[in-house]
């Protein structure tokens, strides 16, 4: 019962009033109390926060789908893409391994002059690996004769000759490669005739340049420790179920002249494709651990034109200036072209960078 009916009750029964009204029962002071602890209308009304509006679902379904043209870029244009962002802002950062032929030359670069602390310099191979990091490997899987444990194994042996080929220090200063030799396959004629020649009397067709890199330590010495480079090796199912691997791979190597106080860098590059079997023993005659020469060929930039001497010799300080040159210009960075183009070009080219 609200207070002021009480109060009015309690005053009539006092004045002995007939008409005054019966207390209100428990269970109607009960359900008084009830309805008082509840909010009234107006401030359930006043609490009331309606749901936050969705964004459209448009939105959303433009995001997606500009997504999904990124990733197609990606996966259609990937060299094309990393040059998009990474632009000129970041000149050093280090290339991802080569895994196919790339589809154009590195960009242009503003020419530097190297020097001994920077023999890179002001070159695309700045940004190339150091070494055998250079050389990509692909995965290996089971091909001809081989399971994929033995092509994977035929695969590391290929870098190794590599290794033993063109970046040896010792073979670079002029020394036989006995090691790389030792991985060529002994019973293969042609290849044996050719090696016992071409140290013994170097020529044009028989050339140890073909396939190993050396310079006469008596003219140029390199600089520093590190030959960068830049190529891959892929492989398929041969002749007679053999395995073959070509490799694929450029060099460049920064070199002074010999004499003590010699501080003005060039840089000769190297480019060479060695194509080789490794034979099924049931079919061919050959030795475990070697391999058959199939092909080789080499394109050099600066290393020399004259009659062939079994080494590289570069142009050194004026030299550059009095070389003779009667080819057409080549970037010795593009290996967007195959080798077979650039041996079509004949002549003593001329560098179109360093």
């Amino acid at each position: 019962m609200p207070e002021d009916e009480w109060e009015r009750f309690q005053r009539e029964l006092a004045e002995g009033a007939s008409e005054a009204p019966e207390e209100p029962s428990a269970r109607a002071r009960m359900v008084t109390r009830r309805l008082r602890k509840q909010p009234s209308a107006q401030e359930v009304w006043r609490g009331y926060a309606p749901a936050r509006p969705r964004r459209g679902r448009q939105g959303r379904y433009v995001v997606g789908f500009l997504a999904s043209l990124a990733l197609l870029a990606v996966a259609l244009f990937p060299g094309r893409v990393v040059d998009w962002f990474a632009g000129d802002e970041q000149p050093d950062t280090p290339l991802a391994a080569e895994t196919s032929r790339p589809t154009q030359a590195p960009p242009a670069q503003v020419a530097e002059r190297p020097t001994l602390s920077e023999p890179f310099r002001g070159s695309p191979a700045a940004r190339w690996a150091d070494g055998a990091a250079g050389i990509s490997v692909p995965p290996a899987r089971a091909t001809g004769w081989m399971s994929t444990r033995q092509v994977a194994d035929a695969l590391d042996r290929t870098r190794d000759f590599l290794v033993a080929s063109s970046l040896d220090p010792a073979v670079l200063r002029g020394g036989r490669p006995a090691k790389a030799i030792a991985r060529i396959n002994p019973h293969q004629k042609d290849v044996q005739d050719y090696l016992a020649t071409a140290f013994r009397e170097p020529s044009r067709t028989n050339d140890p340049l073909l396939l190993f890199s050396r310079f006469e330590k008596t003219r140029t010495r390199l600089v520093g420790d590190v030959v960068k480079t830049r190529g891959r090796i892929t492989f398929e199912q041969g002749d007679r179920g053999a395995l073959r691997v070509s490799t694929d791979v450029t060099y460049v190597y920064p070199v002074v002249g010999a004499l003590a106080g010699s501080t003005e860098v060039e840089r000769t590059i190297v480019r060479r494709e060695v194509v080789m079997d490794w034979d099924d023993p049931a079919k061919v005659i050959t030795e475990q651990g070697t391999f058959s020469l199939v092909s080789y060929k080499i394109d050099v930039t600066n290393g020399g034109c004259g009659i062939p001497n079994g080494y590289l010799t570069p142009a050194l300080g004026a030299e550059r200036d009095t070389g003779a040159a009667d080819g057409p210009g080549i970037d010795p960075y593009n290996r967007s072209t195959s080798m077979d183009q650039r041996m079509e070009k004949k002549g003593c080219g001329v560098a179109t960078r360093m």
